[in-house]
């Protein structure tokens, strides 16, 4: 085999839904403030009860359920997160043992949020390798966990859930090249970090980083998959502020695109924030079967990554 394709995707969310107006309660900020600054209007947050570890099963079982293909099929499990309680077993370990892989190559990655495209690159050029046969790339978070709920520049923008997706090995390539790379010097502005453990950032920093890098780098990443702007079907941003997402799409020229703008209703996800936005967009079927889609991220560290793959 000489490539790789994505077979599907799935998501998962918390029930508990915090809106604006909750968060008003809480802390000095308003609804009109948080839309103004960052698109959001709610937000999923996990209960006491939901592990990183459930949510990262949940979103598997329902990307192995639209795939039609059984976890003994599984052979690598790359789970994107930077929200792990503990060190060791990694995420992948517990998911592959609760979802019944027999015996699959299973490693985390922490990328924060540029996680899932870094995650599925590693995972598209195992199979591409010969390394594996079929993939399950997960992407989860439970930021709330990390979240300083008295600090309103953070506690706003933040919510929990998780998105996966199934790959498989295949004779002609369906997902491209990876863009990556890191602003090291940067590696600062997005941290979650003793003695705190809580999520903090230079947010005006890092905005107008995104906003003057990303669109040269987002072209970057459709030519080196040999697909131009206009013709991408989908663009799925990391799930950060819609001021970012918005206008990237239209510097780039993705003029026929549909523009993922999940961080309305599910806030930053973090790693879990391309997955989750893209499955539910397939679910309503607003991206047609076999268009291009671009995947780009960016977070903690600074790393970035981003591909092009065809709609599952």
């Amino acid at each position: 085999m000489t490539g790789s394709r994505v077979l599907s995707f799935g998501h998962y969310q918390p029930s508990k839904v915090l809106t604006n107006e909750d968060l008003a309660m809480m802390v000095d900020t308003s609804d009109e403030w948080i839309r103004t600054r960052v698109g959001i209007r709610t937000r999923r947050i996990a209960g006491d009860h939901e592990s990183v570890s459930d949510m990262a099963e949940k979103a598997a079982a329902n990307a192995l359920d639209r795939a039609g293909v059984s976890a003994a099929d599984i052979d690598l499990v790359i789970v994107a997160t930077c929200t792990a309680q503990d060190r060791s077993p990694n995420i992948a370990a517990r998911v592959a043992a609760r979802i019944g892989a027999p015996s699959p190559a299973a490693l985390d990655v922490n990328t924060a949020c540029s996680g899932f495209p870094h995650a599925l690159a590693l995972a598209d050029q195992s199979l591409k390798a010969g390394s594996a046969s079929r993939a399950l790339v997960i992407g989860v978070e439970k930021l709330s966990d990390f979240t300083d709920w008295t600090d309103r520049t953070t506690c706003v923008l933040i919510g929990d859930g998780a998105g996966a997706a199934v790959v498989e090995a295949c004779e002609e390539p369906e997902i491209s090249p990876v863009v990556w790379g890191s602003v090291p010097e940067m590696g600062q502005a997005v941290r979650i970090e003793a003695p705190s453990d809580k999520f903090a950032q230079e947010g005006l920093t890092v905005y107008r980083w995104a906003t003057m890098t990303l669109p040269d780098v987002a072209l970057k990443v459709c030519e080196r998959a040999g697909v131009r702007p206009e013709e991408l079907g989908g663009v799925v941003l990391h799930q950060a502020n819609l001021r970012i997402i918005e206008p990237l799409a239209k510097k780039i020229g993705a003029v026929n695109a549909v523009v993922a703008r999940d961080v309305v209703e599910s806030g930053n996800t973090s790693a879990a924030s391309i997955p989750l936005a893209l499955s539910k967009l397939i679910e309503r079927g607003e991206i047609r079967k076999g268009s291009p889609v671009l995947l780009f991220a960016f977070g903690g560290g600074l790393a970035y990554a981003g591909q092009i793959i065809r709609c599952p």
